[in-house]
């Protein structure tokens, strides 16, 4: 049974540790800015009762970005019940989009993403270069031995501003 529930602080520890094992550390890069996930409004997902997953966001000029989703037990819909969480919420903050960034190794986050309606908007060659100076810990390959260079943005409209 998957449960999704807000973060709060009895959630730290584990929330530090999730981002730290995933991401390298609590901070993650996107489009040349430095985000601290762990500080982030977030949504924990459970399965029957143990966490399993985490996603972090925030809102900011009626755009809901995604910092980070993870789900520890693949393929049994915790990331997607987390993501649908976050989108309902942007909904409800009259957010006009939900977006996100992924790398160009990350093509397990393509195709999620992609299944559940978000579109490629943008490619931004070469940003990985100036994130690397913000987080030098970012490896110069990622995923499946691909070089890691570029960051995709993908977006979900969900409020169109031409209504």
């Amino acid at each position: 049974m998957i449960t999704i529930r807000p973060a709060d602080d009895q959630d730290t520890s584990w929330r530090d540790h999730l981002l730290t094992r995933h991401w390298g550390s609590t901070s993650i890069v996107s489009r040349g800015q430095v985000h601290i996930a762990s500080t982030l409004p977030a949504f924990i997902g459970l399965c029957d009762e143990q966490t399993a997953g985490l996603i972090t966001y925030y809102i900011e000029d009626q755009e809901c970005q995604i910092i980070s989703l993870n789900s520890e037990c693949e393929n049994l819909g915790i990331g997607t019940a987390l993501l649908q969480t976050v989108i309902e919420v942007a909904a409800k903050s009259l957010c006009r989009r939900v977006w996100l960034i992924t790398t160009n190794d990350n093509l397990a986050a393509l195709r999620f993403y992609q299944k559940r309606g978000f579109t490629i908007v943008d490619v931004h060659r070469n940003a990985l270069e100036i994130s690397r100076q913000l987080k030098p810990e970012i490896p110069l390959v990622g995923m499946d031995g691909i070089p890691l260079r570029d960051e995709i943005e993908l977006e979900l409209v969900i409020h169109d501003s031409n209504r």
